[in-house]
């Protein structure tokens, strides 16, 4: 048993042993892969910038219990406000606080399946406490941010995303014996069937690819005026095994993808990453360095290739222990 010392006796904990803080839960990171996460944001031809990014490489120290069989959580975040920061920065603060809360603490047989319901429900949890927040202020505000997060629980990730910022992941193909960018998220556009019908089931309109002629997407956090147009706040949700082919995720706003297409961004990173001629920064590995570079030029090639939007890039390695 993890945390606690058998032996053949038994007998009554003194008042000395009952003072003694819980023995810290030991976990094992055999076996897992390793994170390592690198961001960059651009603020573009706008006037503020209204990204945020939510990093966490490993938190599982933050749970005060687990199900025996997860030794290691961390998470990853990008949040793309509109209409101002509010919604994308207490997404960003917030979010990943609310999931941890829910999070399963038992083994139920069911993990899987209760991970991806704590996701909905942490949607839920914060885009409902953000609007009774939006509310009541005088002015309402109007804003609100899509979302792309992953939560790493063990060697699996878990994507949940709202909008159009999108997660990829980087992975060497045996066969074809060249890497690719693999989607883990699913955009959601008002001009989406599915979408669409949802919005005009609800009583909204879909104008020149807009809901109701003003809003890019058709799911987010915050947008308080549009939810009874069929605006949603919950997520589609992705399930994704790392495996030893696993070289980075990306996560990125759609201002990158203004500049690059998923092949050209592929290719860009990888002249970076794999160029050893770089002068190591300070501090950093070669590895480090060639991440947290190539993450910085992406999100500066965007802007020259013509994105006037905010730009959040986030690169997170994954290496074996």
């Amino acid at each position: 048993m993890e945390g606690n010392i058998l032996t053949g006796d038994k007998r009554k904990m003194t008042d000395a042993e009952a003072e003694q803080p819980p023995l810290k839960r030991q976990i094992s990171k055999s076996g897992l892969y390793c994170f390592k996460s690198f961001r960059a944001e651009r603020k573009g031809e706008r006037d503020d910038m209204q990204d945020a990014c939510t990093l966490l490489d490993d938190v599982t120290e933050s749970f005060s219990a687990l199900p025996s069989t997860v030794s290691r959580v961390a998470y990853f975040g990008v949040f793309d406000g509109h209409g101002g920061a509010r919604a994308s920065h207490y997404a960003s603060e917030t979010l990943h606080k609310n999931l941890f809360k829910r999070f399963p603490k038992t083994d139920t047989g069911h993990n899987d399946k209760e991970i991806k319901r704590c996701l909905i429900n942490t949607f839920k949890q914060t885009d409902e406490e953000f609007l009774k927040q939006a509310s009541a202020k005088k002015p309402v505000w109007k804003d609100g941010s899509t979302a792309v997060c992953v939560i790493a629980v063990n060697n699996v990730l878990y994507i949940a995303n709202l909008g159009d910022s999108k997660a990829m992941l980087c992975r060497f193909n045996e066969e074809r014996q060249k890497l690719s960018l693999i989607p883990l998220s699913r955009e959601h556009n008002p001009t989406m069937y599915e979408e669409r019908m949802r919005i005009q089931k609800a009583g909204g309109t879909v104008r020149d690819g807009r809901v109701q002629g003003i809003l890019e997407v058709s799911r987010s956090i915050g947008d308080g005026r549009f939810k009874h147009c069929g605006v949603s706040c919950l997520p589609d949700i992705k399930k994704c095994q790392l495996t030893d082919n696993d070289r980075y995720l990306l996560l990125a706003c759609d201002g990158l993808w203004k500049g690059f297409n998923p092949e050209a961004t592929l290719e860009f990173v990888q002249k970076i990453v794999e160029d050893k001629t770089i002068k190591t920064s300070p501090g950093k590995t070669l590895e480090e360095t060639q991440f947290d570079t190539a993450c910085n030029k992406l999100a500066s090639e965007a802007i020259r290739r013509g994105s006037s939007d905010n730009v959040t890039v986030a690169l997170i390695s994954i290496s074996k222990t």
